[in-house]
């Protein structure tokens, strides 16, 4: 990969970084709320949680077999009690073993289990183990705590509720848990040419893709959307709807206007509202992406206006709503894309701006390769259905196939 430092300035430009360290300077996580575990899928931890009791509460069978005291592993073993899941044991009797099923209680006295498989049958009825050279002691058994010891920090605040979380919190006995309240977000749509899918279209005008794709992804990225509005192309009626949005809302989320025509609005109305932090990036797509902050009863709302074009509303999502949630949610997890090296399938070159490429990785025997999306314009949505990773190319470089590319990798959530 070449770098031309000689090209064209990017002064009048802000980086990546510098906008996102302007968007989440000074957030703080949003307030703790206390659920039922049965609604908490999904959500973010707001608090520590201390494991109650061991995991396994105690020595238990790894499957099917029967227990034994290995010191008895070249004998004949008559078996004297058979032990179900759920049910207590008795102490092992010398010389014999007991039949045992998976998750069932290790009988004192038992220090070890073989499975089914690997014993026979005599003809008085006791059993006989194939090989006993094969035969460890503690086999097939699973401590007490072996998995979580109680008074250990069982998930830690910032953890986000998912499948095998909330599996421990259920294997605790736990019912309910505090989670920080998820971001209002008020989602709005400015342009006369807008119009909501089920409508006629007139000449001139297009269906509103922005929307739902945007809600579905700050769902995605644990927000509640409060208010959805259509922004007609006129500043009074901007502005009206910006204040109306940024009463409810910790982030106020626009597509389209800020650019610099005539009909664009968003930006002047911000900068006559509230705050604009920064504006005009030094990325593609989503160059006219602003940032700022709007006044709210509850002190600053944040302001992300994004571009109308939907390529670049889908990637600003994951570069600048993501981590702005996440911080919100207090969750690490959320604020940075996994980043994978790969291999580029493709050649392509870069002046200003740094170039986020929509691509598909496929991984094989000699590392990841990204593919990118034959048309990486950025009205052409199609280009990120297939997609599962931005291939982030740098300003001012030469990319030829075969060179390493940072390929951001698109989770869910």
């Amino acid at each position: 990969m070449a770098h031309d430092a000689g090209r064209d300035s990017t002064l009048s430009l802000t980086s990546v970084e510098s906008a996102l360290d302007a968007l989440l300077r000074d957030v703080m996580a949003l307030d703790g709320e206390r659920i039922a575990c049965d609604d908490a899928a999904g959500r973010v931890l707001a608090e520590d949680i201390t494991a109650r009791l061991d995991v396994p509460g105690f020595d238990n069978s790894a499957m099917d077999g029967y227990a034994f005291h290995h010191a008895d592993v070249g004998r004949p073993l008559s078996i004297s009690q058979r032990i179900v899941a759920g049910q207590p044991a008795t102490a092992l009797e010398p010389e014999t073993c007991a039949r045992i099923f998976t998750g069932s209680e290790i009988p004192p006295g038992a220090d070890t289990v073989i499975m089914q498989e690997q014993v026979s049958f005599n003809d008085d009825g006791s059993l006989s183990i194939h090989d006993p050279r094969i035969v460890d002691i503690g086999d097939n058994i699973r401590r007490q705590g072996q998995d979580v010891r109680a008074g250990d920090r069982l998930l830690v605040r910032g953890t986000k509720l998912e499948a095998a979380a909330l599996g421990q919190l259920a294997g605790q006995g736990i019912t309910t848990v505090t989670v920080t309240r998820a971001p209002r977000v008020a989602l709005l749509s400015t342009g006369d040419e807008i119009v909501p899918p089920g409508k006629p279209l007139a000449p001139g005008q297009i269906y509103n893709s922005n929307r739902p794709m945007l809600k579905r992804l700050l769902e995605r990225f644990g927000a509640h959307i409060t208010m959805t509005a259509d922004v007609p192309d006129a500043f009074e009626a901007t502005c009206r709807l910006l204040q109306q949005a940024a009463q409810d809302a910790d982030v106020v989320v626009t597509t389209g206007g800020v650019s610099v025509g005539e009909e664009d609005h968003v930006k002047q109305a911000l900068e006559t509202l509230g705050q604009l932090d920064l504006w005009r990036l030094a990325m593609r797509p989503g160059k006219p992406l602003a940032l700022g902050r709007l006044p709210a009863h509850t002190g600053a709302c944040r302001f992300v206006g994004l571009p109308g074009n939907p390529v670049s509303g889908y990637v600003g999502a994951w570069i600048y709503l993501r981590p702005l949630m996440g911080a919100l949610l207090g969750c690490p997890a959320l604020s940075t894309l996994p980043s994978i090296p790969a291999r580029a399938a493709f050649a392509t070159q870069t002046q200003a701006r740094r170039h986020y490429m929509r691509a598909t990785l496929s991984f094989t025997e000699q590392g990841p390769i990204a593919h990118a999306a034959a048309d990486q314009n950025s009205a052409v949505l199609s280009s990120c259905i297939q997609a599962n990773a931005l291939a982030v190319i740098p300003e001012h470089s030469h990319i030829s196939e075969g060179d390493e590319v940072e390929c951001l990798w698109l989770l869910e959530g």
